[in-house]
Protein backbone atom coordinates (compact mmCIF):
# COMPACT_ATOMS: atom_id res chain seq x y z
CA UNK A 1 0.00 0.00 0.00
CA UNK A 2 1.09 3.63 -0.84
CA UNK A 3 0.08 6.55 1.13
CA UNK A 4 0.56 10.12 -0.26
CA UNK A 5 -0.12 12.78 1.84
CA UNK A 6 0.96 16.67 2.61
CA UNK A 7 3.38 18.62 4.97
CA UNK A 8 3.47 16.62 8.16
CA UNK A 9 3.57 20.37 10.35
CA UNK A 10 0.20 21.58 8.43
CA UNK A 11 -1.81 18.89 6.83
CA UNK A 12 -4.30 17.77 9.58
CA UNK A 13 -5.84 15.12 7.37
CA UNK A 14 -2.49 13.62 6.40
CA UNK A 15 -1.77 12.75 10.09
CA UNK A 16 -4.96 11.12 11.13
CA UNK A 17 -4.63 7.65 8.49
CA UNK A 18 -0.87 7.93 8.15
CA UNK A 19 -0.80 7.99 12.48
CA UNK A 20 -3.41 4.86 12.86
CA UNK A 21 -1.38 2.40 10.23
CA UNK A 22 1.73 3.30 12.00
CA UNK A 23 0.63 2.73 15.24
CA UNK A 24 -1.09 -0.71 13.82
CA UNK A 25 1.97 -1.42 12.34
CA UNK A 26 -0.08 -1.56 9.18
CA UNK A 27 2.90 -1.55 6.05
CA UNK A 28 2.79 1.02 3.70
CA UNK A 29 5.09 3.38 1.46
CA UNK A 30 5.06 7.05 2.15
CA UNK A 31 4.99 9.83 -0.53
CA UNK A 32 4.78 13.55 0.92
CA UNK A 33 3.61 15.60 -1.79
CA UNK A 34 4.40 19.55 -0.65
CA UNK A 35 1.04 21.84 -0.34
CA UNK A 36 1.52 25.20 -2.02
CA UNK A 37 4.05 24.52 -4.17
CA UNK A 38 3.44 24.97 -8.08
CA UNK A 39 3.80 21.69 -8.83
CA UNK A 40 1.83 20.33 -6.07
CA UNK A 41 -1.69 20.10 -8.05
CA UNK A 42 -0.50 18.48 -10.98
CA UNK A 43 1.15 15.82 -8.37
CA UNK A 44 -1.66 14.80 -6.24
CA UNK A 45 -4.25 14.62 -9.70
CA UNK A 46 -1.09 11.83 -11.08
CA UNK A 47 -2.85 10.12 -8.43
CA UNK A 48 -6.10 10.81 -7.88
CA UNK A 49 -8.57 13.21 -9.64
CA UNK A 50 -9.97 13.86 -6.25
CA UNK A 51 -7.04 16.42 -6.16
CA UNK A 52 -6.29 15.92 -2.66
CA UNK A 53 -3.99 14.52 -0.41
CA UNK A 54 -4.47 12.28 1.67
CA UNK A 55 -4.64 9.21 -0.83
CA UNK A 56 -4.18 5.52 -0.06
CA UNK A 57 -3.51 3.11 -2.98
CA UNK A 58 -3.90 -0.55 -2.72
CA UNK A 59 -3.05 -2.04 -5.79
CA UNK A 60 -5.58 -0.91 -8.09
CA UNK A 61 -7.86 0.67 -5.36
CA UNK A 62 -7.87 3.80 -4.44
CA UNK A 63 -9.27 5.75 -1.46
CA UNK A 64 -9.25 9.44 -0.74
CA UNK A 65 -10.69 11.03 2.52
CA UNK A 66 -9.30 10.16 5.88
CA UNK A 67 -12.42 8.66 7.10
CA UNK A 68 -12.88 6.54 3.93
CA UNK A 69 -9.25 5.14 3.92
CA UNK A 70 -9.87 4.47 8.10
CA UNK A 71 -13.35 2.58 6.98
CA UNK A 72 -11.28 0.57 4.00
CA UNK A 73 -8.44 -0.16 6.25
CA UNK A 74 -11.19 -1.74 9.10
CA UNK A 75 -12.41 -4.16 6.42
CA UNK A 76 -8.82 -4.38 4.57
CA UNK A 77 -7.54 -5.88 8.27
CA UNK A 78 -10.21 -7.45 9.74
CA UNK A 79 -8.21 -8.73 12.20
CA UNK A 80 -6.51 -5.42 13.73
CA UNK A 81 -8.48 -3.57 15.99
CA UNK A 82 -9.28 -0.32 13.79
CA UNK A 83 -12.44 0.35 15.56
CA UNK A 84 -13.34 -0.64 18.88
CA UNK A 85 -14.18 -4.23 19.41
CA UNK A 86 -17.84 -3.78 21.93
CA UNK A 87 -20.63 -2.78 19.11
CA UNK A 88 -22.03 0.13 21.23
CA UNK A 89 -18.50 1.66 21.50
CA UNK A 90 -17.92 1.21 18.10
CA UNK A 91 -20.83 2.94 16.88
CA UNK A 92 -20.15 5.97 19.33
CA UNK A 93 -16.49 5.54 18.02
CA UNK A 94 -17.93 6.14 14.69
CA UNK A 95 -20.65 8.58 15.31
CA UNK A 96 -17.68 10.80 17.17
CA UNK A 97 -15.68 10.54 14.22
CA UNK A 98 -18.54 11.86 11.56
CA UNK A 99 -18.81 14.41 13.85
CA UNK A 100 -15.20 15.92 13.68
CA UNK A 101 -15.26 15.37 10.13
CA UNK A 102 -17.80 17.24 9.24
CA UNK A 103 -17.51 20.23 12.55
CA UNK A 104 -15.29 22.22 14.97
CA UNK A 105 -15.20 24.57 12.05
CA UNK A 106 -14.62 27.56 13.91
CA UNK A 107 -11.51 25.90 16.33
CA UNK A 108 -10.22 24.67 12.78
CA UNK A 109 -9.87 27.83 10.78
CA UNK A 110 -9.27 30.07 14.17
CA UNK A 111 -6.52 27.30 15.10
CA UNK A 112 -5.13 25.57 12.10
CA UNK A 113 -2.66 22.75 12.99
CA UNK A 114 0.90 23.80 13.08
CA UNK A 115 3.17 21.93 14.97
CA UNK A 116 6.11 24.42 14.67
CA UNK A 117 4.77 26.50 17.10
CA UNK A 118 3.19 27.11 20.85
CA UNK A 119 1.21 30.02 21.63
CA UNK A 120 0.38 31.39 24.98
CA UNK A 121 -2.89 31.39 25.93
CA UNK A 122 -5.10 33.79 24.08
CA UNK A 123 -8.64 34.24 23.35
CA UNK A 124 -10.39 32.54 20.68
CA UNK A 125 -13.57 33.47 20.91
CA UNK A 126 -16.85 32.03 21.66
CA UNK A 127 -17.55 29.54 19.22
CA UNK A 128 -13.55 28.44 19.53
CA UNK A 129 -14.75 28.00 23.08
CA UNK A 130 -18.17 26.04 21.96
CA UNK A 131 -15.83 23.48 19.76
CA UNK A 132 -13.44 22.74 22.57
CA UNK A 133 -16.47 22.11 24.95
CA UNK A 134 -18.12 19.82 22.84
CA UNK A 135 -14.61 17.91 21.96
CA UNK A 136 -13.97 17.77 25.99
CA UNK A 137 -17.37 16.28 26.41
CA UNK A 138 -17.52 13.95 23.46
CA UNK A 139 -13.83 12.69 24.80
CA UNK A 140 -15.25 12.70 28.85
CA UNK A 141 -18.12 10.48 27.28
CA UNK A 142 -15.85 8.01 25.60
CA UNK A 143 -13.63 7.24 28.58
CA UNK A 144 -15.90 7.09 31.32
CA UNK A 145 -18.36 4.75 29.32
CA UNK A 146 -16.87 2.50 26.95
CA UNK A 147 -12.87 2.74 28.48
CA UNK A 148 -12.53 0.09 31.36
CA UNK A 149 -9.77 0.97 34.01
CA UNK A 150 -6.89 -0.68 32.94
CA UNK A 151 -7.33 -0.95 29.27
CA UNK A 152 -5.46 1.78 28.11
CA UNK A 153 -5.43 5.90 28.26
CA UNK A 154 -7.42 6.17 24.84
CA UNK A 155 -10.72 7.23 24.33
CA UNK A 156 -11.76 3.71 24.24
CA UNK A 157 -8.70 1.95 25.79
CA UNK A 158 -7.01 1.00 23.15
CA UNK A 159 -5.89 2.98 20.45
CA UNK A 160 -8.44 3.14 17.83
CA UNK A 161 -9.54 5.23 14.30
CA UNK A 162 -11.28 7.53 16.98
CA UNK A 163 -7.92 8.64 18.31
CA UNK A 164 -6.46 9.02 15.17
CA UNK A 165 -9.28 11.50 14.08
CA UNK A 166 -8.86 13.43 16.84
CA UNK A 167 -5.23 13.51 17.22
CA UNK A 168 -4.76 17.39 15.09
CA UNK A 169 -7.30 18.43 17.36
CA UNK A 170 -5.36 16.89 20.13
CA UNK A 171 -2.64 18.94 18.69
CA UNK A 172 -4.31 22.41 18.09
CA UNK A 173 -5.23 22.09 21.99
CA UNK A 174 -1.70 21.86 22.73
CA UNK A 175 -0.15 24.38 20.30
CA UNK A 176 -2.42 27.01 21.27
CA UNK A 177 -2.57 26.97 25.20
CA UNK A 178 -6.17 26.09 25.17
CA UNK A 179 -7.97 25.55 28.53
CA UNK A 180 -8.97 21.82 29.24
CA UNK A 181 -9.72 20.10 32.28
CA UNK A 182 -6.96 17.73 33.95
CA UNK A 183 -8.62 14.34 32.71
CA UNK A 184 -8.87 15.84 29.22
CA UNK A 185 -4.93 17.43 29.68
CA UNK A 186 -4.47 13.23 30.59
CA UNK A 187 -6.37 11.97 27.70
CA UNK A 188 -4.14 14.98 25.09
CA UNK A 189 -0.77 13.56 27.02
CA UNK A 190 -1.94 9.81 25.74
CA UNK A 191 -1.92 10.73 22.70
CA UNK A 192 0.87 13.25 21.64
CA UNK A 193 3.24 10.75 23.97
CA UNK A 194 2.42 7.91 21.42
CA UNK A 195 5.56 6.69 19.64
CA UNK A 196 3.82 7.17 15.99
CA UNK A 197 2.97 10.69 17.02
CA UNK A 198 6.55 11.32 18.16
CA UNK A 199 7.57 9.96 14.86
CA UNK A 200 5.40 12.32 12.70
CA UNK A 201 6.28 15.04 15.23
CA UNK A 202 10.15 14.72 14.31
CA UNK A 203 9.90 14.72 10.87
CA UNK A 204 7.44 17.51 10.70
CA UNK A 205 10.04 19.72 12.89
CA UNK A 206 12.70 18.57 10.17
CA UNK A 207 10.19 20.40 7.34
CA UNK A 208 11.66 23.66 5.53
CA UNK A 209 8.52 24.66 4.03
CA UNK A 210 5.85 27.29 5.50
CA UNK A 211 2.44 27.93 4.60
CA UNK A 212 1.96 31.26 5.61
CA UNK A 213 -2.19 31.08 5.59
CA UNK A 214 -1.32 28.28 8.59
CA UNK A 215 0.14 30.57 10.61
CA UNK A 216 -1.63 32.50 13.00
CA UNK A 217 -1.23 36.66 13.66
CA UNK A 218 -0.17 36.28 17.40
CA UNK A 219 3.90 35.63 18.03
CA UNK A 220 4.75 32.41 19.31
CA UNK A 221 5.66 31.92 22.24
CA UNK A 222 7.96 29.26 21.50
CA UNK A 223 9.78 28.16 17.77
CA UNK A 224 9.83 24.27 17.65
CA UNK A 225 11.40 24.85 13.84
CA UNK A 226 14.40 27.59 14.51
CA UNK A 227 15.59 26.77 11.10
CA UNK A 228 12.76 28.20 9.61
CA UNK A 229 11.09 31.64 9.42
CA UNK A 230 8.52 32.79 6.91
CA UNK A 231 11.27 34.94 5.13
CA UNK A 232 13.18 31.64 3.94
CA UNK A 233 9.80 29.63 3.29
CA UNK A 234 9.67 27.53 0.40
CA UNK A 235 6.60 28.38 -1.53
CA UNK A 236 5.34 29.15 -5.06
Amino acid sequence: MHLYIGNKTYSSWSLRPWFLMTAHNIGFEETLIPLDQPDTKSRILKVSDAGQVPILVDGETKVWESLAIMEYLAERFEGVNIWPKDARARAHARCISAEMHAGFQALRARCPMNLGKRFNAMACGRDVDANTARICELWSTARNTFASKGDGPFLYGSFSAADAMYAPIVARLDTYALPVDSATRTYMDAVLGHPAYQVWLAAALKEPWVLVHDEVDEQAAENLRPHVSQRNSVRN
